[in-house]
């Protein structure tokens, strides 16, 4: 749009002169390569017809000067600007909402056109984010109804943060904020774990059984209490009644004595056991910020599982993991804290509280599981630990004659007892770590330093490995910008 100039007279004829000159040389070019255009360039910059976009803030106004006196005006959207004519050559432009619209302006002869393009106000926002993250580097650019973020935050934190507080200049609209910052610093986060376990268990068990065989053949008794003894043959024939009898692989401990014609045999089952187990898991687990990361240190179990199906019922096989796991997502947040969500697990296999399939008999061992999920927040290189995690079990059975088995000493004959205690304990222990990639220079595997072995090193020397060659020269050591050339190899006074 063509704006007055209030310049002083003498100014103005010299400027009016150049452009005159300028436009008399475009118009003899254009009119030698084509008449038509050359004439249709001064109808146009006769008639001020070449648009401009003008930009407004939201609530703001400004002031219009043309380079003719206006006799009529028109506005495309007056909701999004409002005009007032103040003289006829002044106009006074009012932003209303944000938006575009077009200005049309016609004096005697002339006419000329505007685009008004009405942006949203961010000068307050980019003053409230400075007051509030004075060490981050945000730009603030409007677009449309919207407003651009741009630039480099320290964290997650800080992102989070100033998307908050831009919203409120939006309307509340998440939709209206467009989120270009980006996150600097170590995005990648390494967790030590160590997983530890201790399982102490006791048994004590007692079993007895008895036979009772009359010498003349007539007569037998036998007791079955945990099945250390069972008869497998049993005949009669005239002189008296013959049997024999099966003993239990568990049976550790024999003897009998004899009455007059009874002859007693007894068979013990005495044990006592102590048990110690340990479990020690030491994974590494790399992952960005916000994203999940797993291990598992077991393995998977079939189950059988039954399918109806038209003629029948099939069985179909599903695998269900064990052992130790762990699944923790992080979050880098700002001066070097991580906020991680961790889930240790430990599951093995238990036949004792398991199942048996109906159709096959299919024995389905279950699992003892113990789960815990948290949520921390520490620095990097800080340890957290998780205990408490215990279980103490005991298990007492008694099996006994009625009767019989109630008499305070003798009873022991006539009953079966069994006793198990069982304790365990998991601590779980965590590192976080902010890493870096390292240069492929510095990864080093167990191969890199075997040499394989020659003839006459494997079998005269009975060597398993080669001996390493040494290099002819070593390679200079790397210099250091901080200290003199040659230092460190100077002799020792």
């Amino acid at each position: 749009m063509k704006l007055t100039d209030r310049g002083t007279p003498k100014r103005h004829g010299k400027v009016a002169t150049i452009w005159g000159f300028l436009l008399v040389i475009i118009t003899i070019l254009l009119t030698a390569a084509a008449p038509g255009a050359g004439a249709q360039l001064l109808e146009r910059l006769a008639d001020q017809e070449i648009k401009q976009t003008l930009r407004i803030r939201k609530g703001s106004s400004k002031v219009l000067k043309t380079a003719f006196p206006i006799t009529r005006i028109s506005v495309a959207n007056p909701e999004v600007a409002d005009i007032v004519l103040i003289s006829e050559r002044e106009i006074y432009i009012n932003a209303l909402d944000t938006g575009v619209t077009n200005l049309s302006l016609w004096g005697r002869g002339r006419f000329t056109s505007a685009t008004v393009v009405v942006e949203a106000d961010v000068t307050l926002l980019r003053e409230k984010l400075h007051q509030v993250l004075p060490r981050e580097k945000i730009a603030v650019e409007a677009c449309g109804d919207s407003v651009v973020l741009k630039g480099e935050v320290s964290g997650p934190a800080i992102q989070e943060t100033a998307l908050v507080v831009a919203l409120p200049f939006v309307g509340g609209k998440k939709e209206r904020v467009v989120n270009l910052l980006g996150i600097g610093g170590v995005q990648q986060v390494l967790l030590e774990v160590r997983l530890a376990e201790i399982s102490r268990s006791v048994g004590e068990r007692i079993g007895v059984n008895f036979n009772v065989i009359d010498r003349t053949g007539t007569s037998f008794g036998i007791s079955q209490l945990n099945n250390l003894t069972t008869v497998t043959d049993f005949i009669r024939t005239f002189a008296g009644t013959a049997f024999t009898t099966t003993l239990s692989p568990n049976v550790n401990a024999l003897f009998g004595f004899k009455t007059g014609t009874l002859l007693w045999t007894y068979f013990l089952d005495v044990l006592k056991r102590q048990g110690l187990g340990r479990v020690l898991a030491e994974p590494n687990l790399v992952t960005t910020s916000g994203q999940e990361a797993s291990f598992l240190a077991g393995g998977e179990f079939p189950i059988p599982v039954p399918q109806p199906g038209g003629g029948g019922v099939s069985i179909t096989v599903e695998f269900k993991k064990f052992g130790v796991g762990l699944i923790f997502t992080p979050i880098v947040l700002d001066e070097g804290k991580i906020a991680m969500r961790v889930n240790p697990e430990v599951s093995e296999l238990d036949f004792t509280i398991g199942t048996t399939l109906v159709l096959g008999g299919t024995p389905v061992p279950g699992l003892r599981v113990r789960r815990l999920s948290t949520h921390v927040e520490m620095k990097e290189g800080q340890t957290f630990a998780i205990a408490g995690l215990l279980d103490d079990s005991h298990r007492n059975i008694v099996n006994k004659f009625p009767v019989l088995g109630e008499l305070p000493i003798l009873g022991t004959l006539f009953r079966s007892q069994e006793f198990q205690k069982r304790e365990t304990e998991l601590v779980v222990l965590c590192t976080p770590w902010l890493v870096k990639p390292m240069t492929a220079t510095a990864a080093r595997l167990p191969t890199d330093k075997y040499v394989e072995p020659n003839d006459f090193e494997f079998y005269l020397l009975g060597a398993q490995e080669g001996r390493q060659k040494q290099p002819k020269t070593s390679p200079p050591p790397p210099e250091n910008q901080n200290l003199p050339p040659g230092f460190g190899n100077q002799p020792v006074e």
